[in-house]
Parts: structure tokens; C-alpha cells; sequence
């Protein structure tokens, strides 16, 4: 099994930057699942009214639902993409993710305490798919 430069498989990093997607996954998860617990917070999503000046439709939450499934569905590229596709998209997706985590942020402690976390992986997503470099011996 040959190395690239930074020491790792093609193997291993099919292996690692799927579980920094489910890391990062997660988080999402229960980001939201403990924002739901914020005194008044499901009060006024229930009654229809504005969160933190956004009033909530299914238009957007089918948008926070796709930007919601590029972790879900990068865990599947990382994992059986080429190399090449597989880098790019890992590349990519990140940085939509930063975007969106950074961008839909709600003024809680433990919302930007997951938010932390989620940045911090996607930004070691980006280093590692930038660092990888595609073996000899692979197409």
C-alpha cells in the first residue's frame, strides 16, 4: 500500500475524513437538539413567530434540511470517491459547511460551543484533503 506525501494511505484517508463528517454531523445534531431546549425558544417556533428576527417557513427550513445533508452525504464521497473528486468535494463542502454553521448561528453559549467544534473539524477537513497527494500507483 503505497503513502502519499503527507505519510497516508489512500486507505486512511478514505478512513479519516469520514469520521471527521460524523464528528462534524454530530455535532449539527445536537447543536440544534439542545437549542430546542432554550427557555422560549420552541415556544415561538410552535406559535409561528420570528426566531432571532427569522421567521420560520418550509422554505427555509427544506434549504437548512440540504445544507443539512452535506455532512451526511460527505461521508459516503470521502469514503468511495476517486481521489481527485473525492479531495475537491471534501474541499468544498467544507467550506459550505463553515459558511453555514458560521452564518445560521444563533447568540447562545452552547450554540457556539458546538459552532467551535464544527468550524475546528471542517478546517482540519480542509488541510488534510489539501494535503493529500494522490499515490503513484492510483488512477
Amino acid at each position: 500500500m503505497k503513502s502519499n506525501t503527507n505519510g497516508l494511505s489512500t486507505v486512511e484517508m478514505k478512513t479519516r475524513l469520514p469520521l471527521f463528517w460524523i464528528f462534524i454531523m454530530i455535532n449539527m445534531a445536537f447543536a440544534d437538539i439542545l437549542g430546542l431546549m432554550v427557555p422560549g425558544y420552541l415556544a415561538k417556533i410552535l406559535a409561528g413567530g420570528p426566531i432571532d428576527g427569522t421567521v420560520v417557513t418550509t422554505s427555509l427550513l427544506l434549504i437548512g434540511a440540504v445544507l443539512l445533508e452535506i455532512p451526511t452525504v460527505m461521508i459516503l464521497v470521502s469514503r468511495f470517491a476517486k481521489y481527485s473528486l473525492n479531495r475537491w468535494l471534501n474541499i468544498i463542502a467544507a467550506v459550505i459547511t463553515i459558511v453555514y454553521v458560521a452564518g445560521m448561528s444563533s447568540p447562545t453559549v452552547i450554540y457556539w460551543f458546538f459552532c467551535s467544534l464544527e468550524i475546528i473539524a471542517c478546517v482540519v477537513v480542509i488541510v488534510i484533503a489539501w494535503k493529500w497527494r494522490k499515490p503513484e500507483n492510483q488512477i
